[in-house]
């Protein structure tokens, strides 16, 4: 009676990982054999590995990566595919992140450029830093909504205090003054303080004609080019390769 009374105090404090080790632990005979110190530590240790657990599902969540399962551990470095795997492996686990750095990939559609900005926003988060992704052709439809709701403000606020912002499909359509102008907001909130990383099709070189104001693209990219790591991805389309019928398929079609 007395330990499930102490059970439901532990949840009640939120404590849930050291409730469940206790669970284990009276559940589990050898662990009489254990000393005090040994156990208690042993609980302490189940409840740091909850909360981290929980920590990254709440920053996964807050993130919304367009694809969420991406992992640094799966990047395909095969010939052609323009990924040095050990050059990815050493900037994610470096210190990008705190340094404020960009990244820039670029590359034909289907290269796999999406996956590889999530896949580093992903392990950022699993180092406990806060991340956002944004699609930069929607961006646009949501800044209007946000300056017309009068929430712009909050949310520019936010994304100053992100510590990786994904923006990808840069420079795909063309954009109005008002982005410009906000895109502008955004980058320089973040220079040399917080970690961006950008997708697109387009060459650098091409970004200034994209964004289409010479003043503005001067000052975008004077931010974003002040200390930044770039990825140059080739080969077929991915998602062309995923669609393609396999032997079997091919052979059970009828004709």
């Amino acid at each position: 009676m007395m330990m499930h009374t102490t059970l439901t105090q532990l949840r009640s404090l939120k404590l849930d990982g050291l409730a469940t080790g206790l669970e284990e632990q009276l559940a589990q005979p050898g662990m009489a054999a254990l000393s005090f110190e040994e156990r208690v530590a042993l609980l302490v240790d189940r409840e740091v590995h909850a909360r981290n657990d929980r920590k990254l599902l709440r920053l996964l969540k807050n993130a919304r990566l367009k694809y969420a399962q991406a992992a640094i551990e799966d990047i395909d470095s095969c010939t052609g595919r323009g990924i040095d795997r050990r050059e990815v492996m050493s900037l994610a686990l470096g210190d990008w992140v705190n340094a404020g750095h960009s990244i820039l990939i670029t590359g034909p559609t289907g290269a796999g450029k999406s996956w590889l900005a999530c896949a580093l926003a992903q392990y950022a988060c699993r180092r406990g830093y806060t991340a956002i992704y944004q699609r930069v052709p929607r961006l646009q439809e949501e800044l209007r909504i946000r300056h017309g709701s009068g929430t712009f403000g909050k949310w520019l606020l936010q994304l100053a205090k992100t510590d990786v912002l994904v923006l990808d499909d840069w420079g795909m359509g063309a954009i109005d003054s008002m982005t410009r102008s906000d895109l502008l907001e955004i980058i320089d909130d973040r220079a040399a303080n917080k970690a961006t990383i950008i997708t697109s099709q387009l060459p650098v070189e091409h970004w200034h004609a994209w964004i289409g104001d010479a003043t503005i693209a001067d000052a975008i990219l004077d931010r974003i080019l002040q200390r930044n790591h770039r990825f140059t991805l080739t080969g077929d389309s991915l998602r062309a390769e995923q669609s393609k019928p396999t032997k079997k398929e091919e052979n059970t079609t009828p004709s």
